[in-house]
């Protein structure tokens, strides 16, 4: 009897994830021709990304359901990095030394573990790329949509070409800007359908493919004597499947390229990452981000020696890849093989699609891409959300594509930092309901002691209000000839070196003034940082209070033991007046409750 397989793959399994990949395939046929065309670039190029990259990011990755490949945002920056390259040669060898470079960039991330990090990059910043990202793609596809020449310089900017190619790119075609609409007609009325009787998203297919074969049937896509189609075509994609290639090189190239390569990278695992956790609140799968950047970084590794666009993960090739039922990984594997064998069948027929065509479908993805109502969520939520949306956007138009993700995340850490660093301290008092509570405008405060409370986080960026709350503390104690301070610090959070460094100044300032600081609330955070520093070798014992439970309160206690030093009782409250006598705790007494 032979041992049992351990890897079970169970035919009704098989099947769901090869009508998936099927379907995926669909839509990923003329998305990777568009997304190429996006990008500059030989159409081929594309479909080899949709095959070898989609492959290795499956095989590798973390979730069942994430399809990687080419995508919009990437072909945007790769466009932008490619375009100071003049000659096609030289473009085509950057074009896979990016990927290279990305996929070697995203290794790392993954082989330091460095993948959770992505978490910390504002969505509001990715909101703003995807926005101005959606806009260049609209506005980039306007001369192929009207049938112009294209015009422009390689270094100029999406919004200059595209003025150049409508301003002096000759006369606009009427039959390419009908067949442009008629594709986006076709796809919003077929999605539509589509959505209502619960169909295989294969819209853009179908769409693609009804209008080529109209412009085929009229003759518009067909060489004239001269060689040249009455509509601008695609062009023939070869019939064959990608080969290992090794790109060349100019050193010179490398600055620009290791740029736009760290955009591409950080991108791709942002998109990568955010695809496969949006769809993972579904299946509630549990996700390993660092090898899911693994997977990434091998698939562009390796794809740029397989002349492959880069890539990343599809929100909208995953998305129906789960609304397909897949069920595993394999799904992806399937969507590739099947890309691959339309590639070699099929290839040849790409030089009937028109460019107006594929300029349609790009004017969808990009309206598709813009995620309109999180958008205005987060314009609507803050100040700071709103910053971030519109300087990401504004610098991905009008400064740089693959710049524009670092201007944000530069921004919201400019901007979080100020926030982060902001302390709060307010004046407490004792009631006589025993509850510690904020002391009101005017109201009176204890003769003998000042309560304080610090909330906020203590580092280093905090230091400077640290030390101006404690002056205007130590400073309005000595005017008020009070001799005890509590200050309390349980709300007190993420402690660094240099701001309990600040602080220590403070408290051995205040023994010089005769002030004697408590410190009420420590929690075991703090407690451990300032054993480190040996606090204990010079602050007399008895000055911290740790927050050890929620019964006994910490502040209470160190209110009690500045009224044992003063030599005072403590003050009245109504359930034991002053003078008389408290109740001592013991074995199986009731302890006496505080709030704070």
């Amino acid at each position: 009897m032979s041992p049992p397989s351990r890897f079970q793959y169970p035919w009704a399994t098989a099947r769901r994830d090869l009508l998936a990949g099927a379907t995926v395939a669909a839509i990923a046929i003329p998305q990777a021709i568009a997304y190429a065309l996006i990008a500059g670039v030989d159409p081929r190029f594309g479909l080899y990304s949709a095959i070898v990259v989609t492959i290795l990011a499956s095989a590798f990755g973390s979730s069942s359901h994430l399809i990687n490949g080419p995508t919009n945002a990437i072909s945007l920056v790769v466009f932008s990095a490619l375009s100071p390259f003049d000659g096609r040669f030289d473009a085509y060898q950057a074009l896979f030394l990016l990927g290279i470079i990305a996929g070697f960039i995203q290794i790392l991330i993954a082989v330091f573990k460095l993948g959770d990090l992505t978490r910390y990059i504002s969505e509001s910043v990715v909101l703003g790329f995807m926005a101005g990202a959606g806009f260049l793609i609209a506005v980039g596809q306007l001369g192929n949509f009207v049938g112009a020449a294209k015009k422009g310089l390689g270094g100029q900017s999406v919004l200059v070409r595209t003025w150049e190619t409508l301003a002096y790119g000759g006369p606009f075609n009427p039959r390419a800007i009908a067949l442009g609409i008629a594709t986006i007609l076709l796809v919003i009325v077929l999605r539509k359908f589509i959505n209502r009787f619960g169909l295989p998203r294969m819209d853009m297919l179908a769409g693609l493919i009804v209008t080529s074969i109209v412009a085929a049937h009229f003759g518009w896509s067909l060489p004239a004597p001269d060689g040249k189609a009455i509509v601008a075509v695609v062009g023939t994609v070869p019939s064959a499947l990608p080969s290992f290639y090794i790109p060349q090189m100019k050193i010179e190239w490398l600055p620009k390229l290791i740029e736009s390569a760290l955009a591409i990278a950080f991108l791709g695992l942002l998109e990568a990452l955010a695809v496969a956790k949006s769809i993972a609140t579904y299946t509630r799968q549990p996700l390993d981000y660092n090898r899911q950047c693994l997977a990434e970084g091998v698939g562009n590794l390796v794809g740029g020696f397989f002349q492959s666009l880069p890539g990343s993960g599809s929100l909208t090739r995953s998305a129906i890849n789960y609304q397909a039922g897949a069920v595993t990984r394999i799904s992806g594997i399937y969507s590739g093989i099947i890309v691959a064998a339309v590639v070699v069948v099929l290839g040849p027929y790409a030089r009937f699609i028109p460019k107006s065509v594929l300029a349609g479908l790009l004017f969808v993805t990009a309206a598709r891409l813009i995620d309109w109502r999180r958008l205005a969520y987060a314009i609507r939520a803050s100040r700071f959300d709103a910053a971030l949306v519109l300087v990401t956007a504004f610098a991905a138009v009008f400064i740089s594509v693959e710049n524009s993700i670092l201007i944000g995340v530069g921004l919201s850490i400019v901007l979080f930092v100020p926030r982060a660093a902001k302390l709060g301290i307010r004046e407490l008092i004792v009631t006589p309901e025993r509850v510690v509570r904020e002391r009101k405008p005017g109201e009176a405060r204890a003769k003998s002691l000042l309560i304080f409370d610090l909330e906020g986080e203590l580092f280093f960026g905090a230091a400077p209000e640290l030390d101006r709350y404690l002056e205007e503390l130590s400073q309005e104690a000595i005017r008020n000839g009070i001799k005890f301070v509590v200050l309390r610090v349980r709300r007190a959070r993420n402690p660094d070196m240099v701001a309990i460094e600040h602080l220590e100044h403070f408290l051995r300032q205040c023994e010089t003034l005769g002030l004697t600081v408590l410190l009420a609330g420590v929690r075991p955070e703090l407690l451990r940082i300032l054993e480190n520093v040996r606090f204990a070798d010079w602050l007399p014992t008895g000055r911290i209070f740790s927050e050890e439970d929620e019964v006994y309160s910490a502040t209470l206690r160190a209110v009690r033991y500045a009224y044992q030093l003063l030599g005072e009782a403590e003050p009245e409250t109504k359930d034991h007046p002053k003078g008389g006598d408290r109740p001592t705790h013991h074995a199986g007494a009731q302890p006496e409750y505080y709030l704070v």
